[in-house]
C-alpha cells in the first residue's frame, strides 16, 4: 500500500484530537477557574530511502533521502493564564490573582483548583460545591494563626463563640486643665469585664481644688483613692502614674496637665465580652476575620495555597480540580502572597481563561487540515485505483 495512505490516517486522527480539545475548550467557555488546552503535533517516523554520504576524493557528499510517515500529537499542554474576574459580591466567594492554587481535600486525596466558588456545609465547613471536597488551611486558636502547622478542613460556622477576656488593664489620656476653677468635678468612665464577661463601669473621678486636682475611683464593688496628684514643670504627670483597683491596673501615665484645655478620657481596656460570629470578610493573604455579636473583630482562620515547579505537569481530574503527577512536582504549600503565591480577593470569582476568537479560528484550522488529510486519502486511493486498471 502506499504510504500516503497511512500518512493521512494519521493527520485524520491528529486533527480529530485537536478537533476535541478545542471543542472542549469552547464547551467550558463559561466554567469557573477553567484552564484551556491547546494541541500540539509532532512529525511521525520517517523511512530513510537513502543513507548520507561523506566527501571522498572527487567525490562530493550526498545528504539522506527520507520519506515521512505521518503526524502525531505530542501533547496536549494546559494554558494557566490567569482568566477574568466576575464581582459576585458573596463573601465565600474568592479569587486567586497571580499564581497559586486552592488546596482541597476529597477523601484521603488532596486536589488542587482555581475555582473559589466555595459555600458551606450544614456543619459549617468551607466546601466546593458540585464535589464536596473541602477548603484546606489553618484555623485560629485565641485569633493566632501558625502557618507552619499541618493543615486542616476549614470551618467557619455561624454561631461561633468568642469568649469572654477579663480585664487587667485600663489607660486614660488626655489632658486635665490646670486653671480649671475650684470645684471643678470630671467623671471619665470606661467599661470593663469580668472573666465571665459581666460588665461594669470603671469610673475616675477629678476633683480640682486650690491645691491641684485630686483622684478617686471606683468599679462598684472596689474603690480606691490615689488622693492629689503633681504634674512637672513640663506638664507630664509625676504621680500617680498609676494604681489598681480590684484586679484592674490603671495607667495614668500620659495625662498631662497644661490650661486652657479639657481632654482627659479613657483610652482603652484589654477586656471583652463574649459574642458569636454574625459575619465574615476575607484578607489578601487569605485570613479569614469574623465580626462578632460583642462588636469585635477576630482572626478565625487562613486559606492555604499551594504552588508548582512546573503547573502544566498537573492532571486534570475533573470537577475543576487537578492532581499532582510525577512531573508537576509537589505542592509548596503556604499563605497567599507569600513564596511567588498569588493574592485573594473576595467576593470576586475568576473565570474560564478561554479565548472564543482563538478556538474558533483553530476549528477553522482542524476542519482545513481533516480535508487536507482526507484528500491525501483520495488521491492514494485513485492511484491505487489506476494500478489495478492496468490488468483488465
Amino acid at each position: 500500500m502506499l504510504r500516503s495512505l497511512f500518512s493521512g490516517i494519521s493527520g485524520l486522527r491528529s486533527h480529530q484530537t485537536m478537533l476535541d480539545v478545542t471543542g472542549n475548550n469552547i464547551a467550558n467557555v463559561n466554567t469557573t477557574g477553567f484552564k484551556s488546552s491547546q494541541t500540539q503535533f509532532q512529525d511521525a517516523l520517517s523511512q530513510v530511502v537513502q543513507n548520507a554520504s561523506g566527501a571522498q576524493a572527487g567525490t562530493g557528499g550526498t545528504n539522506p533521502a527520507q520519506v515521512g510517515l505521518g503526524v502525531r500529537v505530542a501533547g496536549v499542554t494546559t494554558n494557566f493564564t490567569q482568566g477574568a474576574s466576575q464581582l459576585t459580591g458573596r463573601s465565600t466567594d474568592m479569587m486567586i490573582q497571580g499564581d497559586g492554587f486552592f488546596v482541597v481535600r476529597k477523601g484521603a486525596d488532596t486536589f488542587y483548583t482555581r475555582a473559589g466558588g466555595f459555600d458551606f456545609d450544614a456543619t459549617g465547613q468551607m466546601v466546593l460545591p458540585g464535589e464536596g471536597a473541602l477548603v484546606q488551611g489553618w484555623a485560629a486558636v485565641n485569633g493566632v494563626i501558625d502557618t507552619n502547622s499541618p493543615l486542616t478542613d476549614l470551618r467557619v460556622p455561624a454561631g461561633t463563640l468568642m469568649g469572654a477576656i477579663a480585664t487587667t488593664s485600663a489607660t486614660y489620656e488626655g489632658n486635665l486643665q490646670s486653671d480649671a476653677a475650684t470645684g471643678t468635678t470630671i467623671e471619665r468612665a470606661v467599661k470593663a469585664y469580668d472573666s465571665t464577661g459581666v460588665e461594669r463601669e470603671i469610673t475616675l473621678t477629678f476633683t480640682k481644688s486650690a491645691a491641684g486636682w485630686s483622684l478617686a475611683a471606683a468599679d462598684g464593688t472596689s474603690t480606691a483613692a490615689p488622693g492629689a496628684m503633681t504634674f512637672a514643670a513640663d506638664g507630664s504627670l509625676t504621680s500617680p502614674t498609676g494604681f489598681t483597683l480590684g484586679s484592674v491596673s490603671v495607667d495614668l501615665s500620659t495625662v498631662t496637665g497644661f490650661a486652657g484645655v479639657q481632654t482627659v478620657a479613657a483610652s482603652t481596656q484589654d477586656g471583652h465580652s463574649a459574642g458569636t460570629l454574625q459575619a465574615f470578610s476575607l484578607g489578601a493573604d487569605g485570613t479569614i476575620t469574623g465580626s462578632f455579636s460583642n462588636g469585635l473583630k477576630q482572626t478565625v482562620g487562613r486559606i492555604a495555597l499551594g504552588n508548582f515547579t512546573n503547573p502544566a505537569g498537573l492532571e486534570k481530574a475533573g470537577g475543576s480540580l487537578f492532581r499532582t503527577t510525577v512531573n508537576s512536582g509537589n505542592a509548596q504549600v503556604g499563605a497567599a502572597g507569600t513564596g511567588g503565591r498569588g493574592g485573594l480577593a473576595g467576593g470576586a470569582l475568576e473565570m474560564s481563561n478561554v479565548d472564543l476568537s482563538s478556538e474558533f479560528t483553530n476549528l477553522i484550522i482542524a476542519q482545513r487540515g481533516f480535508q487536507a488529510n482526507s484528500r491525501v486519502i483520495t488521491t492514494s486511493d485513485e492511484l491505487l485505483q489506476e494500478l489495478v486498471n492496468l490488468k483488465r
